[in-house]
């Protein structure tokens, strides 16, 4: 599928060979906050979610895809589509890349394959994402690609005993 492959990087669907990336990901803590987990993952839970990840988006109401790098083949981030709502045509977007990847672009180029797939391919016309508001990276790029801040959800996320703003982005097609 072109729609999902750019310049450095290609967003496949997930794989069972994608375990141990998938195992080691979701237990890296210094992710936990953006993914809003509290505790480790098994790979025996991890095995049925993808056993499971066959769903079409429109049944799931979720779409999860690996960002994997061109030349290597290997995954190095994944890219989600949370909360699918086909009738109202919206959906959230959370992403992330492992730390030893991130800063080289890839983020922004699986972000814009993302947005041209859920335009053109799942007729959304609009998309969302929830950033804490120390979150730099991430406001920069959501912003890079003309979402627009639209809300502060105050004291939204406890996190190293402190609570943080939430900021809430959104992209509307025109």
């Amino acid at each position: 599928m072109n729609t999902l492959k750019g310049n450095n990087i290609r967003l496949r669907a997930l794989e069972p060979e994608d375990l141990q990336f998938l195992f080691d990901t979701e237990n890296d803590e210094s992710f936990w906050e953006v993914s809003h987990t509290q505790t480790p993952f098994s790979k025996f839970l991890l095995k049925q979610y993808l056993e499971n990840a066959h769903l079409d988006i429109f049944e799931a109401k979720q779409l999860r895809l690996i960002i994997e790098e061109q030349n290597t083949h290997q995954p190095i981030g994944m890219i989600d589509l949370f909360d699918f709502n086909a009738q109202h045509k919206r959906a959230g977007i959370g992403i992330l890349i492992q730390k030893v990847h991130q800063q080289k672009g890839f983020a922004s180029e699986a972000l814009g394959l993302l947005i041209q797939y859920c335009f053109t391919h799942l007729g959304l016309h609009q998309l969302y994402a929830n950033i804490t508001s120390d979150n730099k990276k991430s406001s920069s790029l959501f912003a890079k690609h003309q979402f627009k801040v639209i809300g502060t959800k105050k004291d939204w996320i406890f996190s190293n005993n402190t609570f943080k703003d939430e900021i809430l982005y959104q992209l509307i097609h025109e």
